[in-house]
């Protein structure tokens, strides 16, 4: 087994009096999509800035392919952060030559128009563009010094279902070349479709950790039967299964559908619009962290 691009042992972060990352070890295999996931304040953007090298440790280390994170292994990062201003006036094309003229040894400009699908754009102001395309620009100047690890935050926050799927399958290229990459987001479609491991963080601990599928076996072993409100209003009091008042629908959970199905014809309830679901990450995220509301 070939050694980790990432160790982590012990690290933590302190602003004064308030903890951010308390005390975290985790491991990054090579090649590998590290999704971390958690609600705001949780720490996940600050160990993630600890990885960067933006940010240093307040105790703990990390070991990048065995030795201490330096300034030289900072140069094979490439990071693609949330918001990023660009410069008034310049075209797409004008901005891929400014940034590829800070390294010595870019990516053709070919190559990053053709990954990150910039060519129809490449003379459009940037101020111009629509959030997806934005983002596939981002994408290329993370990309333009060929790194070994990617950094991606949160880069589909905003972006229309169309333009994130379109996003998301730019990353699955960028995947098959065999690059680390290292995401957070708050899309937990978009974690179970791109990340290999998960990391759910909370109160700057690690709380959860596994493939998605690993995650969701351990924690769940039932399905969820849907029914709209309107349906079930009144009709489920007593009923031997979990129900889970969601607004506008009504969520039991059972790990045995037939018999709940059973009973809801029994209580002579229209299974018309009634649906089936499996358990997601976000089922996961929500019962390990809270579903109170964080600033």
């Amino acid at each position: 087994m070939s050694e980790p691009v990432f160790q982590v042992r012990g690290l933590t972060k302190r602003y004064g009096d308030v903890v951010a990352v308390a005390g975290v070890d985790f491991d990054v295999p090579e090649g590998i999509c590290l999704g971390l996931l958690g609600p705001n304040g949780a720490g996940k953007t600050t160990t993630v800035e600890m990885l960067e090298g933006i940010q240093q440790p307040s105790t703990g280390e990390i070991l990048y392919r065995g030795t201490p994170l330096d300034r030289r292994a900072r140069t094979r990062f490439g990071i693609q952060f949330q918001s990023t201003v660009l410069q008034d006036y310049l075209s797409v094309g004008e901005c891929l030559d400014l940034f590829r003229g800070l390294y010595p040894a870019p990516l053709p400009r070919e190559r990053l128009i053709e990954l990150c699908e910039l060519g129809e754009i490449l003379d459009r102001d940037n101020r111009k563009l629509s959030g997806g395309q934005k983002q596939r620009l981002l994408l290329a100047l993370a990309l333009l010094n060929d790194p070994q690890v990617l950094f991606l935050d949160e880069p589909t926050t905003g972006l229309d279902p169309q333009a994130r799927r379109n996003f998301w399958r730019l990353i699955e290229d960028i995947k098959r070349e065999r690059k680390t990459l290292v995401l957070t987001t708050h899309y937990m479609e978009e974690a179970y479709r791109l990340c290999d491991r998960i990391l759910i963080v909370d109160h700057g601990r690690i709380i959860a950790e596994g493939t998605p599928d690993e995650l969701l076996a351990a924690h769940f072993r039932d399905v969820i039967l849907e029914l709209p409100q309107s349906v079930a209003a009144g009709r489920l009091e007593g009923l031997s299964m979990q129900v889970l008042d969601c607004g506008d629908n009504v969520e039991i959970s059972t790990d045995d559908v037939d018999a709940t199905i059973r009973e809801l014809v029994g209580r002579d309830i229209p299974l018309n619009q009634l649906a089936i679901r499996p358990r997601t990450l976000e089922d996961l995220f929500l019962e390990l962290t809270g579903k109170e509301l964080r600033g």
